[in-house]
C-alpha cells in the first residue's frame, strides 16, 4: 500500500513539473484557423490588397494548410513581420507557421530551434542598378554604397561576395524592406541587394521600373521555405505534405478544374494524392481528402506558381530552377504513398 502511495505522490508531482501542453494541431484546430507569419508586403510572395486581403505564393502556402485542416483555405489569419520580427514570432507562439521568403539555412534549421518543412521558392541572391550608372555586371561594384536589409542572410552573403572578389563597399542598412526600397530609389545608395525574386517584385513598386536594371550575377543559393517550430513532428508533416502535394499534383496533371474529375482515375498514384485509395491523411491526422482539398481550392504548383509570380504575373519570372524535375528544374515532391 505504501509503494501505491509513494507511486501516486510520484505522479502527481511529475504532472505538475511537467504539464502536457497541446499540439500545434489541436491548437489550430480550437481557435479555428491558422496563424500565418507573412512579409510586410512582397509582391508575388506575401503581399495586402486594399481590402485587407493578402495573395501571394507564401500566402497560397497558408491557404493550402488550412484546406488541408479545415477544407477551407478562407480560414488562415495573417501576421505581417519584419525580418527582424520573423523569429521571435514564431518561437514564441505568436504565429503557427512562417511562410515569408525565408532562406533555409544550417544555422536556423538546427541552432536556432526550428525546422525548414521544403522549398516554395529556390532563389539566389543579385543586385539592381540604375541604367543610367551604366553598370553591367556586379563586378563594377566596387566601392559601391549598397542598401540592405538588416537581420537577413543577405547581410553576411553580401560581406562574403565582396571580399571573395577584393572588392570595397559601403551597406547601407535598414530594419524594412519598403525603407531600403525607398532609400534605393532616392538615391541613397547606387546598388539594392535581396533575393532576384525580391527585386523583381519591388521593381514594380518603383515609379520609372525601366530605369532600373536586375544584374545578370546570382551570388549566393537561397532556398525560400516555410519554418515551423522544432519538436512538433506532427505539425510539420502538415506543412510538408501541404507543399508536396501541390507538386505532386503538377507531376501527375491535376489541377483545381480538373480535381473532382480526377477523382475516378484508373491510376493508382492520383487515387492517393485525392484519397480515393488508402488513407494517407490519418497519421498527420488530417481527413483522407486533404490534399483533394488543397488542390481544388488553391490549385497545383504550376497554378500557385504562375498566377503569383510567373508569367502570368507583373513580375513574369521564369520557372527556371522552380520547373519541375522532370522538366529541367529542381522542384520534386516525394511521393504519396
Amino acid at each position: 500500500m505504501r509503494g501505491i502511495l509513494i507511486l501516486a505522490s510520484m505522479a502527481a508531482l511529475f504532472a505538475t513539473l511537467s504539464p502536457v501542453s497541446a499540439t500545434t494541431l489541436e491548437d489550430v484546430k480550437a481557435k479555428g484557423f491558422v496563424q500565418c507569419g507573412v512579409s510586410q508586403g512582397l509582391k508575388g510572395f506575401s503581399s495586402p490588397d486594399d481590402k485587407g486581403g493578402w495573395t501571394g505564393i507564401d500566402v497560397d502556402l497558408c491557404r493550402a494548410i488550412a484546406a488541408a485542416i479545415f477544407g477551407d483555405p478562407a480560414k488562415v489569419k495573417y501576421t505581417p513581420l519584419s525580418a527582424k520580427e520573423r523569429f521571435t514570432a514564431l518561437q514564441s507562439g505568436e504565429i503557427d507557421v512562417l511562410s515569408r521568403n525565408t532562406t533555409w539555412a544550417v544555422s536556423r534549421d538546427t541552432a536556432q530551434g526550428f525546422d525548414f518543412r521544403g522549398v516554395t521558392y529556390y532563389d539566389g541572391q543579385g543586385f539592381m542598378v540604375r541604367k543610367s550608372s551604366g553598370v553591367k555586371s556586379a563586378r563594377e561594384l566596387d566601392g559601391a554604397t549598397i542598401c540592405v536589409l538588416m537581420g537577413t542572410s543577405t547581410s553576411l552573403t553580401l560581406a562574403d561576395y565582396f571580399r571573395a572578389n577584393n572588392m570595397k563597399y559601403e551597406p547601407i542598412t535598414f530594419e524594412k524592406d519598403d525603407e531600403v526600397v525607398a532609400a534605393y530609389e532616392s538615391g541613397r545608395c547606387d546598388s539594392y541587394t535581396t533575393d532576384s525574386s525580391g527585386l523583381y517584385a519591388n521593381r514594380l513598386t518603383l515609379k520609372d521600373q525601366q530605369e532600373h536594371l536586375v544584374l545578370p550575377e546570382i551570388i549566393s543559393k537561397e532556398p525560400l521555405g516555410a519554418v515551423v517550430r522544432h519538436g512538433d513532428n506532427q505539425w510539420g508533416d502538415i506543412v510538408s505534405w501541404s507543399l508536396y502535394a501541390m507538386i505532386n499534383a503538377e507531376e501527375l496533371g491535376v489541377d483545381s478544374k480538373n480535381a473532382a474529375g480526377m477523382r475516378e482515375s484508373d491510376n493508382p498514384e492520383i487515387r492517393r494524392l485525392l484519397g480515393t485509395e488508402g488513407k494517407f491523411g490519418e497519421g498527420m491526422g488530417l481527413p483522407d481528402d486533404w490534399a483533394f482539398n488543397i488542390i481544388s481550392k488553391v490549385g497545383n504548383y504550376a497554378e500557385i506558381f504562375e498566377r503569383n509570380v510567373g508569367m502570368a504575373s507583373p513580375l513574369a519570372i521564369p520557372r527556371g530552377l522552380n520547373a519541375l524535375w522532370n522538366k529541367g528544374g529542381i522542384q520534386y515532391a516525394p511521393p504519396i504513398r
